[in-house]
């Protein structure tokens, strides 16, 4: 006898409604190991039609999972509780592909459960050269959410993604809780959280391990609050890059606080380039209460960010830095250049903080340094390193 894929529900409000706290469910039926890509749309697409709350569960096991996305408007708020393991496709890294998983214009969603999105992205590593070109193949993200409001994301882990874990984009009310991303040091271009063009996300209590940016906030993003989240390996937490395309949108109200960075190549990071299409506004954006554990580069703002030679350096970024504080950072550094505020020469920072930095370095070639670039930053409680112990005339890291 074959197997069977499909999906049985529990009627309980889709077409006559008995009582408000009730939710329609959706079991989603398959062996381990099937593919469950139909069987997980359909059940999606029905729930989506329910006038009252609904819910599709994914039941434990392993499950296969080709691209799929879920798209809305629903009429009423939709759950999806997955219990166990999606498995993206290993191999198909040649078709250009640039996402795996959607979610798509709904407003009242939660993602739950405690179970995993594996992407399978150790073959798509090794051709990856998206980090050192704009002219490469496209490779999935493993989760989009886009224009997804009113959401809760909690109890979910991403592994081994082929590119980005997770895009968001359009988002509007999203909480991240209690999310968990992991993916080697060496995996390229697999930022775990990846935002722009959002309103009031949070991203609390969870743990990012992965090979590029912990979090990384482009253009148009608002309101964002990180907190209590531990980043590394990877490239730490980034604002930016910002300046790469025409038309950004400003950023502001960026809030990264009582989180701890270990073994990053970065900490706290703003990134813009010094040929930006653009001339935008970062504004707000404030680091608070961090731990760094050999962390290579604990405090930067990069306002030459050309990653291999794909601008001219000669130029100043028309990005403007305004109202940016770090305070109350505490670590080691992996390397003596704990502190670079290196900002534009066209659009100096301006009203910088800098406030109770305790930042170690025991290396042999000698203390920490901290250097400044057309920036005055105010300086509050204790300086280690000493603050701004660089030429003010100095452009770029030596």
């Amino acid at each position: 006898m074959g197997s069977y894929i499909g999906i049985s529900t529990i009627f309980v409000l889709c077409l006559v409604g008995f009582s408000a706290n009730a939710h329609e469910v959706f079991n989603v039926n398959a062996p381990p190991g099937s593919d469950i890509t139909q069987a997980l749309l359909k059940a999606f697409t029905a729930a989506c039609q329910c006038t009252a709350p609904s819910r599709v569960v994914i039941p434990k096991g392993e499950f296969k999972l080709c691209e799929i996305i879920m798209t809305g408007p629903c009429k009423a708020p939709i759950e999806i509780n997955l219990l166990g393991t999606l498995l993206a496709d290993g191999s198909n890294i040649h078709h250009g592909k640039d996402k795996w998983v959607v979610f798509r214009k709904i407003n009242g969603f939660k993602l739950n459960g405690g179970g995993t999105f594996d992407g399978e992205g150790s073959a798509a590593w090794r051709v990856n050269n998206c980090h050192k070109t704009s002219n490469c193949k496209k490779l999935p993200i493993s989760i989009r959410f886009d224009f997804v409001t009113n959401a809760e994301i909690r109890d979910i882990s991403s592994v081994d993604s082929k590119n980005f874990h997770v895009n968001v984009i359009g988002a509007m009310n999203m909480t991240f809780d209690n999310v968990k991303i992991l993916a080697p040091a060496e995996s390229p271009n697999t930022d775990g959280i990846h935002l722009g063009r959002s309103d009031g996300v949070s991203i609390i209590n969870s743990r990012i391990s992965t090979g590029d940016d912990c979090i990384s906030v482009g253009d148009g993003m608002v309101n964002l609050l990180v907190k209590n989240v531990v980043c590394g390996p990877g490239h730490g937490i980034s604002i930016g890059s910002l300046g790469r395309y025409p038309h950004e949108q400003n950023v502001r109200g960026i809030k990264v606080i009582n989180c701890t960075v270990q073994e990053t190549d970065n900490g706290l990071r703003i990134k813009t380039w010094p040929t930006a299409a653009c001339s935008t506004v970062a504004s707000g954006i404030h680091f608070e209460d961090i731990i760094l554990k050999n962390v290579s580069n604990p405090i930067l703002i990069d306002q030459e960010y050309c990653p291999w030679n794909q601008c001219n350096k000669q130029k100043s970024s028309s990005i403007k830095l305004i109202d940016v504080s770090f305070t109350n950072i505490r670590g080691t550094s992996g390397n003596k250049d704990a502190v670079k505020l290196l900002c534009s020469k066209g659009y100096p920072c301006e009203n910088v903080v800098v406030g109770n930095i305790n930042i170690e370095y025991t290396g042999r070639d000698g203390p920490a340094t901290f250097m400044c670039s057309n920036v005055k930053p105010r300086l509050v409680g204790i300086q280690n390193p000493k603050a701004c112990n660089t030429p003010p005339v100095l452009t770029q890291p030596k």
